[in-house]
């Protein structure tokens, strides 16, 4: 044990102050966030209005009017998605959730009925064993409906109870307009002022991570609001009630890594096997293939190796900073495991943790 010790005490050494600096960081970012949500806001929203106000400005407008014509036209496209398809999934969720205590007693119903149909089959089988199944499939479906509830519950609250993220919101709307007012005094202002081992580590940022992440995002946009559309079409066709919703939720899920629609349609279609819908779970299974089928064959043409990060990885780091660190460690936690491999294939990790050479290859270390 003393000469494990001795071997990698430096190793450990070397780890342990890096993660203590990305714990250091993302606490000081959890905290910042906490009290300057507006900022955050603003620079997401000046990421979104600055490209059309630039583009305006290049073609002969003053800056002032170009940024009012991009914050503005950013407002109208906002309050046309909130006041209607808002309005429509909110409505179309509220209903999902007083159905599913509905959708739970059917599925139980179905259960209990298919008992004796099954005790006639199977007489070899112990006389308490169909009693504890009945136990059990009650447990299960009150313990998943409850969850069901839960879920779109809460997601219903946070759509139907935002007035502390609108007000942040309203704010950093403002800001962003001043910010992009602003933004050449601001860049010139980091031009002389910042020091050069921080200019150094920003252009690592900007040309390693924020790139990639940037890439990556719209990658999934595509690929998200074509789930969305083959979804709800399908279910058009399908004549199924609150398609929209269902398909907007699908979508939602569809950008949780390992996660996905399956999360959505699996369960709907073990339940509607159950209660007899065979024609409508037979179609939902199909559609659900099509999805996955389609998402398969165009990921790869579409995301490239925009951030190189297993999704496992990803999922795994994304819950524990949310434990850690609430929403902020969310937010963050994608551009420091990205950040991480960056500075893995950039050769950083390999001069700052000292490894003990006689246990790896030349080629590794």
């Amino acid at each position: 044990m003393l000469s494990f010790y001795k071997k990698y005490y430096k190793t450990v050494f070397d780890i342990a102050l890096m993660a203590l600096t990305v714990y250091l960081f993302m606490l000081a970012f959890s905290y910042l966030y906490r009290i300057a949500t507006p900022i955050f806001l603003a620079l997401v929203i000046f990421a979104i209005i600055e490209p059309l106000a630039k583009f305006l400005n290049r073609k002969g407008m003053k800056k002032s009017l170009a940024t009012t014509i991009s914050t503005l036209l950013f407002i109208l496209i906002l309050l046309s998605v909130i006041i209607g398809a808002g309005a429509i999934f909110t409505a179309q969720l509220y209903q999902l959730t007083q159905k599913i205590p509905v959708y739970a007693a059917i599925l139980q119903e179905q259960i209990v009925g298919n008992m004796g149909y099954w005790q006639s089959k199977l007489e070899a089988l112990p006389p308490d064993w169909l009693d504890r199944v009945k136990d059990y499939s009650s447990i299960i479906t009150s313990k998943g409906a409850k969850l069901a509830t839960t879920f779109l519950g809460g997601l219903f609250g946070m759509l139907t109870s935002f007035s502390s993220f609108l007000f942040n919101f309203v704010i950093g709307i403002i800001l962003a307009y001043f910010l992009s007012l602003e933004i050449d005094s601001w860049k010139k202002f980091a031009t002389d002022k910042t020091p050069r081992t921080f200019k150094n580590a920003f252009f690592f940022l900007k040309e390693n991570v924020l790139k990639g992440i940037v890439s990556y995002v719209k990658a999934q946009s595509k690929l998200i609001t074509l789930t969305f559309g083959i979804i709800f079409i399908a279910l058009l066709v399908l004549r199924v009630d609150n398609a929209f919703s269902i398909a907007l939720l699908s979508a939602i899920f569809d950008v949780l890594p390992l996660l996905g629609v399956s999360t959505v349609f699996i369960p709907w279609i073990i339940y509607l096997f159950v209660v007899g819908n065979i024609k409508l779970a037979i179609s939902l299974t199909v559609l659900l293939v099509l999805v996955l089928g389609t998402r398969q064959i165009l990921e790869p043409k579409i995301t490239g190796d925009s951030l190189g990060v297993s999704a496992f990885t990803m999922l795994s780091f994304m819950i524990v900073s949310l434990s850690l660190f609430g929403v902020a460690g969310v937010i963050l936690s994608p551009v420091l495991i990205i950040l991480v491999k960056a500075l893995y294939d950039q050769g950083y990790l390999r001069r700052w943790i000292r490894l003990p050479e006689e246990e790896y290859d030349k080629h590794i270390v």
